[in-house]
């Protein structure tokens, strides 16, 4: 495989890497066409919620993440 990635990514004038990144795209979050109609599909998701207050400053404050671990250690 590693072969056969390097003699590919040496034809596109790509990296391994980016080659790596697009099959990974592709498997697992679809084309270009999906995930615009995925992003698209959640525009306005919270805008009738009433119970989170108003959902921009909710979002903002969750960014914030005052006082709580930085959002990607909240990942592990």
């Amino acid at each position: 495989m590693w072969q056969a990635l390097q003699l590919r990514a040496r034809q596109s004038g790509s990296t391994m890497s980016e080659l790596v990144r697009k099959a990974i795209r592709d498997a697992y979050l679809g084309g270009a066409i999906e995930r615009k109609a995925a992003m698209t599909g959640i525009i306005g998701l919270w805008k009738d919620r009433e119970d989170v207050g108003d959902p921009q400053e909710y979002v903002r404050n969750l960014r914030r993440a005052v006082g709580k671990p930085a959002r990607l250690d909240r990942l592990k």
